[in-house]
C-alpha cells in the first residue's frame, strides 16, 4: 500500500492541527552525522492538484531508500519549497555518536529538528520502536517512512541532506570514497578503512572501525 495522510487526519480531527513526523539517515554508517527531519504538513494540505500529486501517485513513494538519488533530489527540491510543507532538520556529529551511542544520537537529532521548526508542533510521530525527549504527546510506528506521507517526505529530506554532507566530506578526504558510498560499510570502504586508518569523521565506536583500522 503507497503511502497515505491516513495517520495524520486521524490526528487532525482530533484536534492536532501540527502533526510533525520525524525520521533520520544515517544510523548505519561508519562516518559522519545522523540527520534527522521533522516535516509538518498544514492540514488542509490535498495530494490532489499539487506538484507532488503525480510523482506520489506514479512513483508509489515509500521512503527515501525506494528511490533513485535523481528522483530524491527533485523530491528535495519541491519539498523545501512547497507553501503547505514545513520542515526542521538537525544533525549529530559522529564524535556525539562515539560517546553517546548511535540511538541516542538519533533521539537528540530528531528532538533538536523538532526545536528548528518555525512554530512547535503539538504532536510527533517518529519512525521508529522509541520516543524522544520531549514534553509534546507523540507516537512511535515501526517502518513510519513506508506508511505516513509526513514521515516519507521527512526520510527523502534527510537522505538527501545527509548525502550532500558525505558529498562535501569527499572532498577532504577522497581515498574512503565517501562520494559513492556515504560512509556504509560497503567492501571498498572497508578496503579503502584499513589502507588509510580512520580519519576524523570515522564512528570510532563502531566495531568494524575498530577492526578495519588495525595495520
Amino acid at each position: 500500500m503507497p503511502v497515505n495522510l491516513r495517520e495524520e487526519k486521524r490526528l487532525w480531527k482530533m484536534g492536532f492541527q501540527r502533526v510533525a513526523c520525524l525520521d533520520e539517515s544515517g544510523r548505519g554508517p561508519l562516518a559522519g552525522p545522523v540527520v534527522a527531519v521533522a516535516v509538518v504538513i498544514n492540514s488542509k494540505f490535498k495530494i490532489k492538484n499539487t506538484k507532488l500529486q503525480f510523482k506520489i501517485q506514479n512513483l508509489q513513494i515509500k521512503d527515501s531508500k525506494k528511490l533513485t538519488p535523481r528522483r530524491r533530489e527533485k523530491f528535495y527540491k519541491i519539498l523545501t519549497n512547497h507553501p503547505q510543507i514545513e520542515w526542521g532538520i538537525a544533525r549529530v556529529s559522529e564524535k556525539v555518536i562515539d560517546k553517546i551511542n548511535i540511538l541516542e544520537a538519533t533521539k537528540l537529532a530528531m528532538a533538536r529538528a523538532v526545536k528548528k521548526l518555525r512554530i512547535k508542533p503539538d504532536f510527533l510521530i517518529l519512525d521508529g520502536n522509541f520516543k524522544i525527549d520531549s514534553n509534546i504527546p507523540q507516537k512511535s510506528i515501526v517502518k513510519a517512512d513506508e506508511k505516513v506521507l509526513s514521515c516519507a517526505l521527512a526520510s527523502i529530506l534527510a537522505k538527501v541532506y545527509r548525502d550532500k554532507i558525505m558529498q562535501q566530506y569527499h572532498k577532504k578526504f577522497p581515498q574512503y570514497g565517501f562520494n559513492r558510498h556515504k560512509g556504509y560499510p560497503t567492501k571498498l570502504h572497508l578496503r579503502m578503512l584499513k589502507k588509510y586508518d580512520p580519519c576524523k569523521i570515522h564512528r570510532m565506536s563502531f566495531r568494524p572501525v575498530k577492526i578495519n583500522s588495525k595495520s
